[in-house]
């Protein structure tokens, strides 16, 4: 008899922990009524390595000479000449508004760039501020041109091929060697295959104090390039985003600077860059 009742004792002890283990089993979402659904799929990314490009078609320092003799001639054709430009501020937000302005960029005999307003400036901006002093502002931030005297001024690696649109295009890295009061340029640039000359770039200025924007709310810039005439390449577009933070919340912001209609200092047509001049390069 004492045999019996261990055994069915052993039994119900038995049933309790298997009821307590399935109880413990079941997550706390299956006790609520109605179709549970199933947790999201995990899939583990991994990051590739970034292979060596290995070496360019042409020798970097020959692809160097030719895109800063281009360089040297878009440069100095841009600084004689003027263009009309359009410099939007968008908010990118529900209800955001716009800041347009319109002016006619020159160079003065000084060298120094103006910006000639041509139609007064609109505004419905409801989140931020943009007014004629950024205008300003943004016209003090120079447009990088990478002459043949700037050369010993940067570090230029590179750093392969991509293709942009339909074009061929070989990436370039550059870096200042040192920092001054002066304004450099650090970012990198693509170099169209056929004309040797420089389609786009993206990065900042810099000093030795920092970001040559000085509060500006934007601080890296994408220029896109059109091509003219022969091999000369103008900067046409500029894109830049950031954010402005208000008391409430941070207010993504766009600026676009479009450039149209150059005008040249003589009425005739623009001239062909010179045949290639062989000049050592410095790294």
């Amino acid at each position: 008899m004492n045999t019996v009742r261990m055994r069915m004792r052993l039994r119900f002890a038995i049933l309790a922990i298997l009821a307590a283990i399935v109880v413990a089993a079941i997550p706390a979402s299956a006790q609520v009524a109605g179709p549970i659904k199933p947790p999201p799929e995990f899939k583990a990314k991994r990051i590739p390595v970034q292979p060596h490009p290995g070496p360019p078609p042409l020798p970097a320092d020959k692809i160097i000479q030719r895109f800063t003799q281009n360089e040297d001639l878009i440069k100095k054709m841009y600084d004689a000449g003027s263009v009309d430009q359009t410099i939007k501020v968008e908010e990118l937000a529900n209800n955001g508004g716009r800041f347009t302005f319109t002016g006619l960029q020159y160079t003065k005999p000084n060298g120094q760039r103006y910006e000639r307003v041509i139609k007064p400036p609109t505004s419905d901006l409801h989140y931020t501020e943009f007014s004629l002093e950024d205008v300003k502002t943004f016209a003090g931030i120079p447009l990088f041109f990478l002459t043949s005297d700037q050369l010993p001024l940067y570090n230029i690696s590179y750093e392969g091929e991509e293709k942009l649109d339909q074009i061929n295009t070989f990436i370039f890295r550059v870096q200042p060697k040192t920092l001054g009061a002066k304004p450099l340029f650090d970012g990198v640039i693509w170099i169209d295959h056929k004309d040797f000359a420089i389609v786009k770039s993206y990065g900042q200025f810099v000093t030795d104090a920092g970001n040559a924007a000085n509060g500006f709310p934007f601080t890296m810039f994408a220029t896109y390039r059109e091509n003219l005439t022969g091999r000369l390449w103008f900067p046409t577009y500029i894109r830049s985003n950031a954010e402005v933070k208000t008391p409430k919340t941070t207010i993504p912001i766009r600026l676009i600077v479009r450039s149209t209609n150059f005008k040249s200092p003589s009425s005739g047509p623009l001239p062909v860059p010179p045949k290639l001049v062989k000049r050592p390069v410095q790294n």
